[in-house]
């Protein structure tokens, strides 16, 4: 049974965690900052790093949260289509992230603007939580692409997102080599239905 301590600093890192996810859906990842925690909180700031190491770690545990939620809404995207062709589950885990990251816009953009580097310590959760993304464009692709060899697969995989990725983003953040919203989907469908060909 957990200690009094141990049930109040998960009980803060509870209430941490939804304040500052609802400070970045408001103001963006710059915004996190330990003293606006700790007097919406109510705590000081020094139990902000009894509760977490750092705002990094706070950072991460938030988005932890945004990629189950954006995995969860991928993985519905697809579960209907079960026995649909790899190219059309594809488009529609495409079209889930875009639609994902139109209605989330400011958590969808902290997943990628916190630092973090290949081969810093990242949680076992936080990978797991990628990972879990990454399984769903994996399967189809493998289905598309059987001569491919298993480092392949995943290169393809990790491309798929990139691009994807991209499209999404400059879209949103309507850069001049962007298309217009309403044409973003169109031209996730026409790169994602090519992959078969």
């Amino acid at each position: 049974m957990a200690s009094k301590t141990q049930s109040r600093r998960d009980d803060l890192r509870t209430k941490l965690i939804e304040l500052g996810e609802a400070e970045i859906i408001e103001h963006g990842l710059p915004a996190l900052k330990a003293r606006d925690l700790a007097a919406k909180a109510g705590c000081s700031v020094g139990a902000i790093y009894n509760a977490f190491p750092d705002l990094h770690h706070l950072a991460l545990a938030i988005n932890g949260r945004t990629f189950r939620r954006l995995g969860a809404q991928v993985a519905g995207a697809v579960e209907p289509l079960a026995e649909a062709p790899a190219c059309e589950r594809l488009v529609a885990m495409g079209l889930a992230y875009l639609d994902f990251a139109s209605q989330n816009t400011a958590a969808w953009r902290a997943l990628f603007e916190i630092d973090m580097a290949v081969g810093e310590d990242i949680p076992g959760w936080y990978m797991v939580a990628l990972e879990a993304l990454f399984d769903h464009i994996r399967r189809p692709v493998a289905e598309l692409r059987p001569d491919l060899c298993a480092e392949d697969v995943e290169f393809l995989v990790r491309g798929l997102f990139s691009s994807i990725h991209g499209i999404v983003w400059l879209g949103l953040q309507k850069r001049i080599s962007a298309v217009p919203r309403p044409e973003l989907s169109r031209m996730i469908t026409l790169i994602l239905s090519e992959i078969g060909q």
